[in-house]
């Protein structure tokens, strides 16, 4: 009987390959992606990693978001494309929750007048970002001090084809009664140029978030490529959608550098918004993680240094220092947050 369902789970996963293999077919394709991090306050680790508690130091094995996932398109009418895709997170470094998590699964069409999703995707404020975010899915991600950073679910995505063949007009828009909210949630933005600094060697955008995740927000960013030089920034305001009085900025600056090969890459943010992970982590809150208090007057620091190379096509190794400080008013007093300096090092297998 084992050997049964041995052979079975085999064919099967051959039966995938070849559907990967065939050139209209669906792709089959994964990443595992793991990591070894020292941490001062656990404040910034991907959020399940196993025995971690925030404002405690430890070393820690992370999962960064491996995932495995099937997608495609087919042609089923002159100047009509069906498009899906199918993708699930999977939980390697922890023996509690669930093993499978849903990340982007869609269905869509694309025709000349733009693509249409539905589904679950990440927002298209979030996707604003481009490439700007050297460190993203990693504990050193930007939305460690920015909010908005959202996938959601039970919405609907139009990307316009390029325009003068230079810039995108893109939508999210979430279904009102899906997620019960009183007011429409949606998400807009402007794109110009290439986000893989390839076809173009420069990246802008403008983006609006309004209530998706009970955010209010707008942002720009901007990143271009000279020589072997990579120069990026974001700069963001945000508030609470229920009370525009709880608001503020953050911005990043960033740099990379090709040396043979080895990227380079340093970082520098500050944030006194408050809807990131590194505050959210540390702040006073009730058991349910409520933030209780008077929390104002949010000062965050971030400082990023790492690299990464790619030993080929599928293996990348990569490493770096984080450091996080900051401090905020508490009933009216200061308070200082707890400082984090984190140390990575991981690899990622693309298949």
């Amino acid at each position: 009987m084992k050997k049964t369902l041995i052979s079975a789970s085999v064919a099967s996963v051959l039966t995938l390959a070849s559907f990967g293999a065939l050139a209209d077919g669906p792709d089959f394709y994964g990443r595992l992606e793991l990591a070894v991090t020292n941490t001062d306050a656990s404040s910034t680790l991907q959020s399940g990693t196993h025995n971690a508690t925030a404002g405690e130091s430890g070393t820690f094995l992370e999962n960064n978001f491996s995932n495995v996932g099937v997608k495609g398109s087919e042609k089923i009418a002159d100047g009509i494309e069906a498009l899906y895709q199918m993708e699930f997170q999977v939980e390697n470094t922890s023996s509690s929750g669930d093993t499978f998590k849903a990340r982007n699964t869609y269905l869509g069409f694309k025709t000349a007048a733009g693509t249409v999703l539905v589904g679950r995707n990440d927002t298209v404020f979030k996707q604003s970002e481009g490439g700007v975010d050297l460190f993203g899915n990693t504990n050193a991600d930007i939305d460690r001090l920015l909010g908005g950073q959202t996938r959601s679910a039970d919405g609907v995505w139009y990307y316009s084809p390029k325009i003068a063949d230079l810039f995108t007009i893109n939508a999210t828009y979430l279904f009102e009664d899906n997620n019960g909210a009183d007011d429409n949630q949606y998400a807009l933005s402007v794109t110009v140029g290439d986000k893989a600094l390839k076809k173009d060697n420069f990246y802008a955008a403008a983006a609006y978030n309004k209530s998706i995740s009970g955010l209010d927000a707008y942002r720009g960013v901007a990143q271009v490529k000279l020589g072997e030089f990579k120069l990026g920034g974001l700069y963001q305001h945000t508030e609470k959608a229920t009370d525009s009085s709880v608001d503020g900025d953050s911005f990043f600056i960033n740099l990379v550098y090709d040396l043979n090969g080895v990227n380079l890459k340093a970082e520098y943010g500050q944030d006194d918004a408050g809807f990131g992970k590194y505050f959210s982590s540390l702040r006073p809150q009730d058991e349910e993680g409520k933030p209780i208090g008077m929390q104002t007057d949010v000062d965050i620091q971030n400082i990023v240094l790492g690299a990464d190379y790619r030993v080929s096509k599928s293996t990348l190794l990569f490493g770096h220092y984080a450091m996080y400080k900051g401090d905020f008013k508490f009933n009216g007093v200061k308070t200082d947050l707890a400082d984090d300096n984190v140390f990575t090092v991981g690899v990622r297998y693309d298949f």
